[in-house]
C-alpha cells in the first residue's frame, strides 16, 4: 500500500508540474509546494545545472548493445534532448516517454537531422534488449505526426552501470533513490536541452511538454543554426525563463518590433503616395 501511494503522489506530482513552475522539484526554491508532498518525496528531485557541462566521456550500451560515451551524439554539432528514465518503469517513465514522443512529433524537426535524442536509463539492471524494445515503441509513436518521418537513428535508448549512471544523474542534478519494497525506483520526470558543446541549457518538467517551448529551446541552444525567419522573431519576443520552466513574452522587444512595423508601413505609405504625386505631377506638365 505504501508504495502504491508514492508512486500515485509522483505521477500527481509530475501532472502538477506540467501546468505549474518546477519550483516542487527544485530543493532551494520549493516553498510552500514542498510542504504538500509526502515524505517519501523529500530528497527527490531534479536540480537545475545550468550552463554545466555533461560528462561526455561516459560510457553506455546503445539499444543494438553496442559500447558508445555520450559524447558520441554531440559530434554532429546539433542540440541534445537528454532525459533520464528507466523502460520498465510501470508509471512515469512511460507517461514521460509518451508525451516527449508527441510534443517532438509536432516540431517540424527531424531526430538525426536538426537534432538529437538521447535517453538514458538510469536502472543498472536493465539491458540493451529493454532499451530496444522501448526505442520500438517510441519511434512509432513520434512518427504518428512527424513529417518527415524518422528511422531511429537519431533517438539513442541506452543503458549503463551504476557508476556511470550515478555521475550523469549527479552532473545534471537528477536526484532519485531506489525503493527496496515496491521494488521500483522513486524519481521525478523532465527534460533537458543541451547544447552541441556539452552544456546544460533548459530544463522541461513533467510528462507533457509544449512543443512550441521544445523547439525555441533547440534553436536557441543551436545558436540559430537551425529554424526559420518566423523562429527568429519568436526568440525575440520571447524569452526561456528558468523559474517556470517555459518561454515567455518580453513586452520591450515586441514594443520596438511593432514600432519597427509601425515605422516600415508609414514609409512604405509615404513612398506610395509620394511616387503617385510625382506622377500626377509629371501628367499636368505633359498636358501643359
Amino acid at each position: 500500500m505504501k508504495s502504491l501511494f508514492v508512486q500515485l503522489a509522483l505521477l500527481l506530482a509530475a501532472t502538477f508540474a506540467v501546468a505549474q513552475a518546477p519550483s516542487a522539484f527544485l530543493d532551494k526554491s520549493a516553498g510552500p509546494a514542498s510542504q504538500v508532498l509526502p515524505p517519501e518525496l523529500k530528497d527527490i528531485g531534479i536540480d537545475q545545472r545550468l550552463n554545466q557541462p555533461v560528462p561526455l566521456d561516459l560510457q553506455f550500451k546503445d539499444e543494438a548493445g553496442n559500447t558508445v560515451k555520450l559524447g558520441d551524439y554531440f559530434h554532429s554539432g546539433r542540440p541534445v534532448i537528454l532525459n533520464l528514465v528507466y523502460y520498465t518503469c510501470p508509471m512515469l517513465c512511460g507517461e514521460e516517454l509518451a508525451g516527449e514522443a508527441s510534443a517532438l512529433s509536432m516540431l517540424r524537426f527531424t531526430p538525426g537531422k536538426e537534432y538529437e535524442i538521447v535517453s538514458v536509463s538510469f536502472n543498472p539492471n536493465e539491458t540493451p534488449q529493454n532499451a530496444a524494445t522501448a526505442k520500438k515503441t517510441y519511434i512509432e509513436r513520434i512518427n504518428e505526426h512527424l513529417d518527415p518521418k524518422t528511422d531511429g537513428s537519431g533517438w539513442h535508448f541506452l543503458t549503463g552501470q551504476q557508476p556511470q549512471i550515478k555521475q550523469l544523474a549527479q552532473a545534471v542534478g537528477f536526484r532519485y533513490r531506489y525503493d527496496p519494497a515496491s521494488k521500483q525506483f522513486v524519481h521525478a520526470t523532465g527534460l533537458m536541452i543541451v547544447t552541441p558543446a556539452g552544456k546544460i541549457a533548459q530544463y522541461y518538467y513533467g510528462v507533457e511538454f509544449s512543443p512550441r517551448d521544445i523547439r525555441l529551446g533547440l534553436i536557441e541552444a543551436s545558436r540559430g543554426n537551425i529554424g526559420n525567419v518566423v523562429d527568429a522573431v519568436l526568440l525575440y519576443c520571447c524569452r526561456y525563463d528558468p523559474n517556470t520552466g517555459k518561454y515567455g513574452a518580453v513586452i520591450s522587444n515586441i514594443m520596438r518590433l511593432a514600432g519597427a512595423a509601425t515605422m516600415l508601413i508609414l514609409g512604405g505609405f509615404l513612398l506610395v503616395m509620394y511616387r503617385r504625386d510625382k506622377q500626377g505631377s509629371n501628367h499636368a506638365t505633359g498636358r501643359a
